[in-house]
């Protein structure tokens, strides 16, 4: 197993709180698990130089996850059962998170997700053990639901991976948007598989019909490759592209530079020039500092995520994992991405943390190159309404209803 341990001694476990962080580190992930070392480094550096937690030292283990269920679940076993760690953290990809927060589950060892989106695992598949410290995909896309309810589009049309991310991203989309916008018309769907190579074929299943918005679900990688195909076929010439959840990651902005099309509508779970705060400021510079390039948003996940652990622990007490998650559930988190006003929390029925959502238009911006177009423009979506109640998530679990429609 691929592994990079925290830098510094190495002291005895009673002298430390140990972390198994688990990352898509090769393949078209890996700039992701890079990023997220370094986010989750800085905020260990932070707590440790401050004392540590209870007394103890925060150290962190990272390994490759390979974005692979199957291999994960053996790494998150080996953690456990082998490193003995206090916390499980991390993951990108959401089937790969549907299999850890089993592991979880069966060993009751907290598993703090940073990155993945999908809401199925707060909802049908949530285990007590399992916090996420970044917005999943019902916020993202009901805010994205409530940003075209206030424009006059009406022909609708969805692309994204064939897989748990993209599905769930669809339907938490099209029925909120359906319940604000009775009128609208949901033309089609197209599913190309994970890293997709060739969108060519997709994309001339959009054109032919005809809508008025596209919604993409890409991330990483593969949004950049949709794109570049896009800009082929003259697509964003045709149709309005927006993407709700992580389409506005910088890393894509960094990789297309001038290329990437002025009006495009989107958001991501971080932006490196919003909020304007002071908070926001320092992390994005001391990410710089460290790694020399600016961060993507799961640098801010995996610092936020460590953040979470070390509050957590402090207010429980102890280590004792019902003592963490009774500690867990409420928490307020300061986080680089709040505004000034607004502090992020951990909802205790669901254990998701609560978050205002920015969405804004690609733009000219020098100010974090090689990127030289960003997000501007912002509209913000508050925080209200983006969950389903804590009944419909009761009524959920028990099958009794969907939340996405509700």
């Amino acid at each position: 197993m691929q592994r990079m341990r925290h830098r510094g001694r190495r002291r005895s476990r009673r002298d430390t709180i140990t972390v198994g962080c688990l990352y898509p580190l090769t393949g078209r992930a890996a700039r992701y698990g890079h990023d997220s070392i370094v986010g989750a480094e800085m905020a260990a550096e932070e707590v440790n130089a401050a004392g540590g937690v209870l007394g103890k030292e925060l150290r962190l283990l990272f390994a490759d996850d390979r974005s692979d269920p199957t291999y994960a679940v053996k790494v998150a076993q080996r953690y456990v059962l082998e490193d003995q760690v206090d916390f499980l953290m991390g993951v990108v990809s959401s089937a790969v998170a549907l299999a850890v927060t089993q592991v979880s589950r069966h060993f009751r060892v907290v598993f703090v997700g940073t990155d993945h989106a999908s809401a199925r695992l707060t909802l049908e598949a949530f285990q007590p053990y399992y916090f996420r410290v970044t917005n999943n995909t019902m916020q993202s896309m009901r805010a994205g639901a409530v940003y075209l309810s206030r424009r006059p589009w009406r022909r609708f049309f969805y692309i994204g991976p064939d897989y748990e991310y993209g599905h769930r991203q669809w339907l938490d989309f099209r029925d909120y948007l359906q319940r604000l916008v009775p009128d609208a018309q949901i033309l089609g769907a197209v599913w190309p598989k994970l890293y997709e190579r060739d969108y060519r074929p997709f994309l001339r299943a959009v054109l032919e019909a005809r809508p008025e918005v596209l919604v993409h679900g890409f991330w990483g990688g593969d949004t950049i490759a949709f794109l570049e195909q896009a800009l082929e076929l003259g697509l964003f010439d045709r149709v309005q592209v927006v993407s709700f959840d992580a389409g506005g990651n910088y890393e894509v902005f960094e990789a297309l530079g001038e290329r990437v099309p002025e009006g495009l509508i989107l958001s991501a779970r971080h932006h490196n020039n919003f909020p304007d705060t002071e908070g926001n400021r320092r992390f994005v510079q001391g990410f710089w500092s460290r790694a020399r390039r600016y961060p993507s948003y799961t640098a801010h996940g995996a610092y936020v995520g460590v953040q979470f652990i070390a509050r957590a622990v402090e207010r429980a007490g102890s280590l004792d994992p019902d003592d963490v998650v009774q500690a867990g559930e409420g928490l307020e988190l300061v986080t680089p991405r709040d505004r000034a006003g607004f502090r992020s929390w951990v909802r205790p029925v669901d254990h998701q943390v609560v978050q205002e959502m920015y969405i804004g238009c690609t733009e000219r911006c020098d100010l974090y190159p090689p990127a030289r177009v960003l997000l501007g423009r912002w509209e913000v979506i508050p925080a209200e309404g983006l969950l389903p109640t804590e009944e419909e998530v009761l009524r959920a679990r028990a099958g009794e209803v969907s939340t996405a429609g509700r």
